[in-house]
C-alpha cells in the first residue's frame, strides 16, 4: 500500500475554528444572561431564549439550505455560513432591542446549520478514504473546546468588557477566519443538477435512518444529564464546581477525540458500540451512586470520554451509509441533533419537576439502550464492520 500524503492541517484547524466558532456562539449567552437582561431591560428567562432561537434557526434552516446550495463550489457555501455569523454577531453586538437580538441570533443559528452539514463532508473530500476518520476527528475538535471553554471564556471577557463588546470579540474572530478559508482551505465544486439525489431518497438509503435513530437516542441521552448537570451533580455536593466538572468533561473530551480519530477508520463499529456501552456503564454508576462525588468525577471522565467522539463516528457512519447524498444526510443530522437538543430540555425539565433528579441517570440508562439496540442491528448498513478503505469522499 502506498503511503498516504500528509493531511492537510491547516485546512482541516480551519474547519474546527468553524465548529468552535458554532458552539462558543450557541453558549455565549448561557455565561452573559445577567449582563444582556440588564442590557435589554428583559428578564433572564427572555435572555434565555437568545440560544432557544440559535438552536431554532439551526433546525429550521439546515436542510433547505442545503438544498438550495448544493450546486455551490463548497468554500463558497462554507464562506456563506461564516459570513453569516459575522454579520449575525455584529448585529448582536450593535443591538440595543430585544427583538432585533433575538432576530440575528436566529441568522446566527441558521448559518450554524449550513456549517454543520458542510463540516464533515468538507473534511472527508480533503483526503483519501482511508485517512477521511482521522480528518474529521481534527475537523471535529473545536467542538469539546467550545463546550469546556466556550461559556467561561465568554463569561470573563463579558465581566472584564461587556457583552455587546464580547460579541464584537466574536465579530473580529470570524473575520479573521474568512482569511484563514480563503488562504487555506481547498476549493471543491457543487453537484451538478442530475448527481443531485432527492431528499427522500437519501432518507431511505440503506443505513441513513438507523444512523440517525442512534444519533437522536444518543443525543437526547447526552444532552438530558448535560443541560440538568449542575442541580445533578449537586447531590454530590458539587454544585460550587460545576465549571470544574465541565471542564474534566471538555479534557476526557478531547482525550475521546484522539482515541476515536485512531481507531474510527478500522474499528468505526466498534467505537460505536464502546462509546455507547460505556455511557451506560456511565448512566448505571450515577444511577446507583450519584451522590458520591468520587464516583460523579470518575463517571464525568468516562462520559467525556466516551462522548468525545460521537460527532466523528455518527457523521462517518452517516456520510458513508448516504455515499453522493451525504450532504443532505448531514443536514439531517444537523436537525437530528438540535432536535435531540430541544427535546432533552423539555423532557429533563417535566422529569425534574414531577420525578425529581434521581431519575435522570436512568432515563439516560433507557435512551442508551434503545441507541445500543439499533446501533448493533445495524451491521449490514449504517455501522459496518471492517475498514473504511472504501469509502465514499
Amino acid at each position: 500500500m502506498n503511503p498516504s500524503p500528509p493531511l492537510p492541517l491547516a485546512a482541516l484547524l480551519a474547519l474546527a475554528m468553524t465548529g468552535f466558532l458554532c458552539i462558543a456562539t450557541e453558549t455565549l449567552p448561557a455565561g452573559l444572561l445577567p449582563q444582556i437582561s440588564a442590557g435589554l431591560g428583559i428578564s433572564a428567562a427572555l435572555a434565555g431564549q437568545m440560544i432557544s432561537a440559535y438552536a431554532l434557526g439551526s433546525v429550521l434552516a439546515a436542510i433547505p439550505l442545503v438544498l438550495a446550495t448544493r450546486s455551490w463550489s463548497r468554500r463558497s457555501v462554507l464562506l456563506l455560513s461564516i459570513i453569516g455569523f459575522l454579520l449575525s454577531n455584529s448585529v448582536t453586538a450593535w443591538s440595543s432591542h430585544y427583538w432585533l437580538t433575538l432576530a440575528a441570533r436566529f441568522g446566527a443559528g441558521m448559518a450554524a446549520g449550513l456549517a454543520w452539514s458542510q463540516l464533515a463532508g468538507y473534511a472527508r473530500r480533503m483526503v483519501q478514504p482511508r485517512q477521511q476518520g482521522k480528518a474529521m476527528a481534527i475537523a471535529m475538535v473545536g467542538t469539546p473546546i467550545a463546550l469546556s471553554l466556550g461559556v467561561p471564556l465568554g463569561t470573563w471577557l463579558g465581566t472584564l468588557l461587556g457583552w455587546h463588546a464580547t460579541f464584537w470579540v466574536m465579530s473580529a474572530v470570524t473575520l479573521g477566519l474568512v482569511g484563514w478559508v480563503l488562504a487555506k482551505v481547498p476549493n471543491f465544486p457543487g453537484q451538478a443538477s442530475d448527481e443531485q439525489l432527492p431528499l427522500r431518497h437519501v432518507l431511505a438509503t440503506p443505513g441513513v435512518r438507523p444512523v440517525l435513530s442512534v444519533v437522536i437516542a444518543w443525543m437526547l441521552a447526552h444532552n438530558l444529564l448535560y443541560t440538568y448537570i449542575a442541580p445533578f451533580v449537586a447531590r454530590a455536593g458539587l454544585g460550587a464546581r460545576v465549571d470544574l466538572v465541565l471542564l474534566a468533561f471538555g479534557v476526557a473530551a478531547l482525550l475521546g477525540i484522539w482515541v476515536t480519530g485512531r481507531l474510527v477508520d478500522h474499528y468505526l463499529r466498534h467505537a460505536v458500540l464502546l462509546s455507547l456501552a460505556t455511557f451506560a456503564a456511565v448512566a448505571l454508576l450515577l444511577g446507583v451512586a450519584g451522590s458520591q462525588p468520587t464516583v460523579v468525577a470518575v463517571a464525568v471522565l468516562l462520559w467525556g470520554l466516551s462522548f468525545g467522539g460521537a460527532a466523528t463516528l455518527l457523521q462517518t457512519a452517516l456520510a458513508d451509509s448516504a455515499g453522493p447524498g451525504a450532504d443532505v444526510a448531514l443536514s439531517m443530522n444537523v436537525v437530528a441533533w438540535n432536535g435531540a437538543i430541544t427535546g432533552a430540555g423539555v423532557l429533563g425539565g417535566i422529569l425534574l419537576e414531577y420525578a425529581g433528579i434521581g431519575v435522570f441517570p436512568w432515563a439516560v440508562l433507557a435512551l442508551l439502550g434503545v441507541a445500543l439496540v439499533i446501533a448493533a442491528g445495524a451491521r449490514a448498513h449504517g455501522f459496518q464492520p471492517g475498514v473504511r478503505e472504501h469509502a465514499t469522499a
